[in-house]
């Protein structure tokens, strides 16, 4: 399994995250009872599915084995495994974080540590 995964989030969830160092989740996160995460394969289907036409988000890269036993692997779109943390998303934890880029190709661009 992947050890960083992507939690896309709107500017204000964003701004919630940075400046109280947690995110306790979106909407349908806490409908559903976890923190969505994406993998790199699937970060830009998840954008495209489930935030079309929205501006000013952000995508930020989570260090899954510092979650440890928080995160769980269960199956969804397609019976693809993603990633959902059981837990709030703590700032510490984030180790890269930008709006959303796409690259001149169309693929999106995926935050990197410096």
């Amino acid at each position: 399994m992947d050890i960083v995964a992507y939690k896309i989030l709107t500017k204000q969830q964003m701004d919630v995250l940075e400046h109280e160092g947690v995110f306790t989740g979106a909407p349908i996160d806490l409908q559903d009872g976890y923190i969505h995460l994406s993998t790199a394969e699937q970060a830009a289907e998840t954008l495209e599915k489930h935030f079309a036409g929205q501006s000013d988000l952000w995508i930020a890269a989570v260090d899954l084995e510092a979650l440890g036993d928080a995160v769980k692997w269960e199956p969804s779109r397609g019976g693809q495994l993603f990633p959902h943390i059981y837990a709030p998303l703590p700032l510490s934890v984030v180790i890269a974080y930008s709006e959303v880029h796409y690259e001149p190709d169309g693929s999106l661009r995926l935050p990197v540590t410096g």
